[in-house]
């Protein structure tokens, strides 16, 4: 029993643990404390790495505000951008609108007489002069009817001869007192009959020579023959409605087109000096100049249903390029801006100290300049202070700049602003912007962006 007692697993009379346990718990505790200071180590490691690195690269991977808008002038790091040049010159100022081509005239060509159609001498679509023929219809029922008239009328005219002559021995005799005056009245009564009777004649021959002309029907206007609605054989009547073919007017035509009654003032008044006013007609993608012509008239009414008014303009349209019912853009020069400052609508920035623009300095510095806008199109901007003719300012690239930021200015590919200050059209229009890469492309100008690269 004693030996039993005296087991090392059984309890310690003492009461004290033995030594290995005591220094086991004190080594696993120690291994613990270490681990955990080299997990925080890594974390603070970490997480100050992809700080570091998010700040130097900015949204989207490229470089950040730290590199852009302040490393660029405190950092020495220099931003490429792509600049143009200001000339002096005068800004057209342009109403635009919707229009429709139409044609000056528009004929129905329509038989005045019945008969059957004969010959047919045109063909669709081809171009005719005034007084050209057409159409021809048996004629021959009419010749007929001349015939007619004509016999009776020399018929009448024999009649009217006798009675001539009777008259005259009627007067002889009266006046030898042989027959009574009332004899002689009615003899004169007779010869005013057949002279009466002769000019209906005279009228009913006119009246088939007349039919014998409508026969022929000819081109009432020039223009260009549409598809013919009647075909060789065919019998046509006085009061169809269809007609026979449809002219059009090309040379001149029209074209009617509405602006916002806001606009109407500066027009009227223009138009009631004697100005004459032109228009432009763009195509349907208002990018390529169809035809210049000059407005006409002004409608006598605004609608108010749309509150706008209609204009109507006129084309010579030599080379047929304008097509009735057509849908055209339509440019009008309402006034010209003159003696300005020209620069890309891109340039323009606006910000809490207004409109401004970056001028290039001498060492290829940026430097913010306040502008005045004086007029504005869709791609270039006229201003009346703030930059002088042969200035360069930036036109993209702004996003990455301060004032006093090092650049790398690249001259832009679009044209620059010409001195007459001719509008561009506005498909054709864009903004060339360059990516953190320095690789180009272009975007179509953003009406009221917060930068204010369009006006």
């Amino acid at each position: 029993m004693g030996h039993l007692s005296a087991n090392p697993m059984g309890p310690n009379p003492s009461g004290e643990r033995p030594l290995g346990g005591e220094s086991g718990s004190k080594g696993h505790r120690w291994l613990w404390i270490v681990a955990l200071a080299v997990l925080i180590a890594v974390g603070f490691w970490y997480f100050r790495g992809s700080r570091s690195s998010t700040e130097a690269q900015g949204p989207g991977g490229g470089a950040g505000k730290g590199q852009g808008r302040q490393g660029a002038g405190a950092g020495g790091f220099v931003v490429p951008v792509v600049v143009a040049s200001a000339q002096r010159g005068d800004l057209p100022v342009y109403f635009n609108g919707l229009g429709t081509v139409t044609a000056f005239n528009t004929v129905t060509v329509r038989s005045r007489v019945d008969g059957q159609i004969t010959k047919i001498n045109f063909q669709e679509g081809q171009f005719v002069h005034q007084g050209q023929d057409l159409v021809d219809i048996d004629s021959r029922p009419f010749q007929v009817q001349l015939e007619q008239a004509e016999g009776q009328l020399a018929k009448d005219q024999a009649q009217l001869r006798d009675v001539q002559v009777n008259y005259e021995r009627f007067q002889l005799l009266y006046k030898e007192g042989v027959i009574p005056k009332q004899q002689v009245d009615t003899q004169g009564a007779q010869v005013g009959q057949f002279e009466g009777s002769i000019k209906g004649d005279q009228g009913a021959i006119d009246s088939a020579k007349l039919q014998i002309v409508y026969s022929h029907v000819t081109a009432p206007i020039s223009g260009r023959v549409g598809l013919r609605l009647v075909d060789v054989g065919n019998i046509v009547h006085a009061t169809d409605s269809t007609g026979l073919l449809v002219i059009t007017q090309l040379q001149p035509i029209a074209v009617i087109f509405s602006l916002p009654q806001d606009q109407l003032p500066q027009v009227a008044s223009r138009l009631q000096r004697g100005e004459q006013l032109v228009v432009d007609a763009y195509d349907r993608d208002d990018s390529t100049k169809i035809e210049s012509g000059k407005l006409l008239t002004i409608d006598n009414q605004i609608d108010t249903t749309t509150g706008t008014y209609k204009l109507k303009s006129v084309f010579s349209n030599d080379r047929n390029t304008l097509f009735p019912n057509q849908f055209v853009n339509v440019h009008l020069l309402a006034d010209v801006k003159r003696n300005l400052v020209i620069v890309p609508a891109p340039a323009i920035q606006r910000g809490p100290q207004g409109t401004y623009v970056y001028v290039v300095q001498s060492g290829s510095t940026a430097k913010i300049q306040s502008v005045t806008i004086a007029q504005s199109t869709a791609d270039k901007v006229g201003l009346s202070a703030g930059v002088n003719p042969g200035d360069s300012v930036v036109v993209d690239g702004q996003d990455k700049l301060q004032d006093g930021s090092k650049i790398s200015p690249n001259p832009s590919t679009a044209p620059a602003p010409n001195a007459n200050g001719a509008q561009q059209p506005a498909s054709q229009q864009g903004n060339t912007h360059s990516d953190a890469g320095g690789r180009r492309r272009t975007q179509a100008p953003q009406a009221d962006s917060s930068t204010g690269k369009s006006q």
